[in-house]
This record gives structure tokens, C-alpha cells and sequence, in this order.
């Protein structure tokens, strides 16, 4: 096992690795930027360093400043969250060069993936359902055209090393493409280095169902069930949970096995997350790979009891897995909710500052309560990186207890200073829609369409209550 690793990221994440190291005896070296020198997590941290200003392209983005960090305090391997540096194919491969190993993947793995349009044609070698689309890179606007007529509209444009919803844009017919075509290549060479567009129909009424895997360096591959995650704004979920109101376990086991068979097809290693979309038929098709940790990582851990970031570390520093797939098990039901620092009144507006009162939920008697978050009463959110503040979960043995126990626990959670997304969770949760479990990808859309707004105009305050 490692004597020491570096956390090369920030906040929430961040600690949760901590905490992970610390229960397998690791020593941790958390890194952190001047806007990040008050966070609290940095007192869970064995050592601590700063990295560089505030910008991320001068702290959390810059490769030099981490390796080297990793390499002063003689780390043997480092951990890169989600987000920033973590699905960063080159920044893997330095860790390699440099003798620091990469919690995650190898970094070929990554660059397969990390190419979208490459990793749907991998994946369907290996067996999987992709939605009907381009196969190869568009050449210009007009081949966009020919094959958007031949699939039939609505259609989306997509990055080909997008994520996070930049360089994508949904086209309801050949004007709107012509129109988005430029737009989204111009955004996918910002935001990626890469203007590569590809072209996917759109799955009316579709559902994003993903599954969780572990892979070790012996060929042993496992699944962990799926996780629901269709209740999103602009391509970022919001609210996900496990296991899937629409997913039974006939469903569950035809298709992990169908992952289970790809992972081991390309030599995956490590935790990873295989995406798809469900259409109102119950087809599934592959939409894209993470070859990472998500962030809605807790909903699987609940339900399964395995400890997600735990068996990273072990697979990384060579232990065989200790699970086979007969012993992966699912119990109750998990919801997990994203606190951002955001008004949704007014268009996520981020909204960072002080928090004056911070008093988490104190539990259910329906089940089980966790807050993973980084904050604390009078913590400043700095205003330069993403506005998620924490994740509330709750764990019930129903899906209705679950949704009961996480309303109470939003209720019970009071958050003063800033605006956040509790009292849209609230409406989320009450929703006929979602209690029933029949909403999809637009059901979000629907919600801030129909319900008016609940939080105040007023006043920087967003309280549970």
C-alpha cells in the first residue's frame, strides 16, 4: 500500500479522499490555491501546499506545479478527484513518467474515452447500442446536414472531446444546424483544444442511466449496479439516485454483464462510469464513458455498501479485488442531492460569500443521513471554481422513505448568507413527477416552468426551513 499521496484537487472531493486515505493508513499531501489557503479540508490533510494563484490554469490546471509538489513531499501516488486534471490523458501519463502513480486508468484508456465519437465506436465493437448518428468527425456544415436528414430531427451537435455540455447544441432542423454548426465548433476548440463535431439524433422522452464499475490489473471486472441521473440543467445533473425507478433487475444484470464484457474487451482499469440513454421504449444506448470517480459516487456506495474510493486506491497500488460479481448486492434505496451556491430563481446565478449560519440535518429516523461537503459556518466560497458546496444523501429501504428522509433532511438543513439550490430540491422532491418516477432529461425544464419560484428576492439567505 502507499505511504503517502497527494490530492491533487480542491474542497468536497478533496476531503473525501482524505478521509478515504486516512482509514487505510495513508498519509495525505493536499494541494491548494491562494483563493483556497482558509478551506477547511486542509486541516483533515497530513501536509499542505500552495500551488499557485487563484486562476485554475495557475493552481489546480497547472501539470508542472502538482508533479512537483508530489514529488518534494515524496508522494508515490496521487489522486486526481473529478473535474480538473482528472480525465486528463497527459497529465496521467507525466504522473507515469515521473514514477508517481495515477489513481485511475492508464493513460491510453483515458485518450480512448476521452474521444467521444472514438469511444462510441469502441464500444459498440464491444457489444454495446449506440444512438444513431455520424460515424466519423464532420467534415463541414453540409455533411452535418446530410446526416441529420438521414437519422431524422431533432439532432444534437457534440464535441467530440466535449464534456459538461460545451460544444453541443440541439438542432430542431437543418436552419438551427446551420446556425449551430459554426457556434459549436468555435466552443469545442475554446473549451477543448479540439473543434471536432459529431452528430447524434436526439432520444425524445430519454432517461440518463449509468453504470458503475471496478476494474484490477488480473482481468477481474465487476459492476455495481446503475445510477439515475436525468434530473439536469444544461447537461449538469442535479439530483441522482440508485437504483433506477425504471431499471429492474433482469435489466440490471443483462446489461452489466454487456459492461462488464466491454470493460474487459479495451483493459479498463480502475473505478469507471459507462452512460446511456434510455428511450421510452427501454432501449439503452451508450452515450459516453468517465474514466474517473463521479461525484454522484455516494448513491452506489450506499446501496452496495462498497466503499468506492478505497478500492481505487487498493486497485492502483496492485491489490486484487476482493469482490467477484456474486458479491456485489443491492439494499434500499439511495438519493443523492447537489448543493450548489447558486440562485435558481435567477438563472444559477452563482452566488459565492460568506456563510453565516451552517447547521447540517441531524438524520431520519427513516434512514441514514450523509453530508459530504467541505463547509463549515463562516467558511468564505471563493468565486472561482465550481459553485457545488456539497452533496446531501439520504438511504431508506423504499424508494418513497428515501424521498421522505431527504425531504426532512433538506427541511432540517439551514444555510444562511448565500442562495442555494435547497429550496429547488424541495420542489423536486414534492413533485408528483418525481415521486412517481416517471420523469425524464426535461423534466427539470418542465418544473421551473410550472412552479413559481420559492426562494427569496431578498436578502442573501437560502435556508432548508
Amino acid at each position: 500500500m502507499f505511504r503517502r499521496v497527494l490530492i491533487a484537487n480542491r474542497g468536497e472531493i478533496a476531503l473525501r479522499i482524505i478521509r478515504a486515505c486516512r482509514e487505510l493508513g495513508i498519509e495525505t499531501v493536499a494541494i491548494y490555491s491562494e483563493a483556497d489557503r482558509h478551506s477547511p479540508h486542509l486541516k483533515q490533510a497530513d501536509r499542505i501546499v500552495c500551488i499557485g494563484p487563484a486562476r485554475s490554469e495557475e493552481s489546480y490546471l497547472n501539470m508542472d506545479a502538482i508533479l512537483q509538489a508530489a514529488e518534494q513531499y515524496e508522494c508515490q501516488a496521487l489522486h486526481p478527484g473529478y473535474g480538473f486534471l482528472a480525465e486528463n490523458a497527459l497529465f496521467a501519463e507525466r504522473c507515469w513518467q515521473q514514477k508517481i502513480t495515477f489513481i485511475g486508468p492508464p493513460p491510453h484508456i483515458i485518450r480512448l474515452m476521452g474521444d467521444k465519437l472514438t469511444a462510441k465506436r469502441t464500444m459498440r465493437a464491444a457489444g454495446l447500442e449506440t444512438i444513431p448518428g455520424s460515424e466519423a468527425l464532420l467534415a463541414d456544415v453540409e455533411e452535418a446536414a446530410t446526416v441529420a436528414r438521414d437519422v431524422g430531427y431533432p439532432v444534437l451537435l457534440k464535441a467530440t472531446a466535449g464534456g459538461g455540455g460545451k460544444g453541443m447544441r440541439l438542432c430542431r432542423d437543418e436552419d438551427e444546424l446551420r446556425r449551430s454548426f459554426v457556434e459549436a465548433t468555435l466552443e469545442a476548440e475554446k473549451a477543448f483544444g479540439h473543434p471536432g463535431l459529431y452528430l447524434e439524433k436526439v432520444i425524445q422522452g430519454g432517461r440518463h442511466i449509468e453504470f458503475q464499475v471496478l476494474a484490477d490489473a488480473y482481468d477481474q471486472v465487476i459492476h455495481l449496479g446503475e445510477r439515475e441521473c436525468s434530473i439536469q440543467r444544461n447537461h449538469q445533473k442535479l439530483v441522482e439516485e440508485s437504483p433506477s425507478p425504471v431499471i429492474d433487475a433482469v435489466v440490471r444484470s443483462r446489461l452489466g454483464e454487456q459492461v462488464v464484457r466491454a470493460m474487459r474487451a479495451i483493459g479498463y482499469r480502475n473505478a469507471g462510469t459507462v452512460e446511456f440513454l434510455r428511450d421510452p421504449e427501454g432501449r439503452l444506448y451508450f452515450m459516453e464513458m468517465n474514466t474517473r470517480l463521479q461525484v454522484e459516487h455516494p448513491v452506489t456506495e450506499m446501496v452496495t455498501g462498497i466503499d468506492l474510493v478505497k478500492e481505487q486506491i487498493r486497485i492502483a497500488a496492485h491489490h486484487r479485488l476482493d469482490l467477484c460479481q456474486e458479491d456485489v448486492t443491492w439494499h434500499g434505496h439511495a438519493i443523492e442531492c447537489r448543493i450548489n451556491a447558486e440562485d435558481p430563481d435567477h438563472d444559477f446565478r452563482p452566488d459565492p460569500g460568506r456563510i453565516t449560519t451552517f447547521v447540517p440535518p441531524s438524520g431520519s429516523p427513516l434512514g441514514e443521513v450523509r453530508l459530504d461537503t467541505h463547509v463549515e459556518e463562516g467558511y468564505t466560497i471563493p468565486p472561482f471554481y465550481d459553485s457545488m458546496i456539497g452533496k446531501l444523501i439520504v438511504h431508506a429501504p423504499t424508494r418513497p422513505a428515501a424521498i421522505t428522509a431527504m425531504t426532512e433532511a433538506l427541511t432540517q438543513f439551514r444555510l444562511e448568507g448565500i442562495r442555494t439550490t435547497i429550496p429547488l430540491h424541495q420542489r423536486i422532491m414534492a413533485s408528483d413527477e418525481f415521486i412517481a418516477g416517471n420523469y425524464d432529461i426535461t423534466f427539470l425544464d418542465r418544473l421551473l416552468a410550472m412552479e413559481p419560484a420559492m426562494t427569496s428576492s431578498e436578502g442573501p439567505v437560502s435556508e432548508g426551513a
